[in-house]
């Protein structure tokens, strides 16, 4: 009978991932294997010679066919990490993106800068998801005010748990549709969003891990991908107080289309867009 250890047990699971051409195999061997066993993935090497047992290896198989299903890692884990935190995640709950960070550090700079004025802040995140995006903000400029809306209500679920684990000034969170779920007094000095913005012809092209299984309405806009875009451009000119800002995370490839799509909106005087660190224009910016 095979006596499997951490070492030779990582080695057969690379292998085993790499011939089923699933990303990073290494990388996901150590992440399930450590999930399994309740370690760190640097106790696997500090214990590479520690052999399994029986139970622990059908713990570890059972993730293993879990990830060769193409579900992605972090809803096998239950966590992301994402800006500073390990944030929740699950099923139904859009996985927070390396890409997305660019949002939040814009959003940072633009808060530092009211601060530094003395100014406190209404801010207010539209879609949450799992609330990485507007807790990392929130814990990078403590003094403001910060909300959140979300129409999915195990999203909502998700982000009001992270919130509880990580948010370290108040987030309030609101179920609904973009900026329909809160007051329409008082305004807001930012609004930021990760909007679906995939056009709908090219969702079948996404990979197995994002199409199957995460969650379509948090990815597709429409036919050019910027229905949802319109919508807050509908509603955030009447929510921000003047030289208020709203900053949207957009496709590496939609500048030209937002920059024609922006004329139909005259509360916007000024329009920038922001590269991500791939040097993709990620973000627009619009100010009233």
């Amino acid at each position: 009978m095979n006596v499997w250890s951490i070492k030779s047990i990582l080695s057969w699971a690379d292998t085993y991932f790499s011939q089923r051409s699933v990303d990073s195999p290494r990388l996901t061997a150590e992440i399930l294997l450590a999930q399994a066993l309740g370690l760190r993935r640097l106790d696997l090497y500090l214990q590479h010679d520690r052999p399994l047992e029986k139970q622990e290896l059908a713990a570890f198989k059972i993730l293993i066919r879990r990830r060769i299903a193409r579900e992605p890692v972090a809803y096998i884990t239950g966590h992301k990490g994402f800006f500073k935190e390990q944030f929740r995640v699950a099923p139904g709950v859009l996985i927070p993106r390396p890409d997305t960070e660019t949002l939040v550090e814009t959003a940072v700079e633009i808060l530092s800068e009211m601060e530094d004025c003395g100014r406190q802040a209404r801010v207010i995140e539209l879609g949450v998801g799992s609330g990485a995006v507007i807790i990392s903000i929130a814990n990078a400029c403590k003094s403001h005010l910060y909300f959140g809306s979300e129409l999915s209500s195990a999203a909502l679920a998700v982000a009001c748990a992270n919130a509880k684990s990580f948010a370290r000034t108040p987030v309030s969170l609101f179920r609904g549709d973009w900026l329909a779920a809160v007051a329409p007094q008082p305004l807001f000095d930012l609004i930021v969003s990760n909007p679906p913005y995939i056009p709908s012809a090219d969702i079948e092209s996404l990979s197995p891990e994002i199409r199957d299984h995460e969650p379509r309405q948090a990815l597709d806009g429409g036919v050019d991908g910027l229905d949802a875009v319109r919508v807050i451009l509908a509603q955030a000119g009447d929510r921000l107080l003047p030289s208020g800002r709203l900053i949207l995370e957009i496709g590496f490839d939609q500048k030209p289309l937002v920059k024609s799509l922006v004329q139909g909106f005259p509360w916007v005087t000024e329009l920038d867009f922001i590269k991500d660190l791939a040097g993709h224009h990620r973000l627009a910016v619009f100010k009233k």
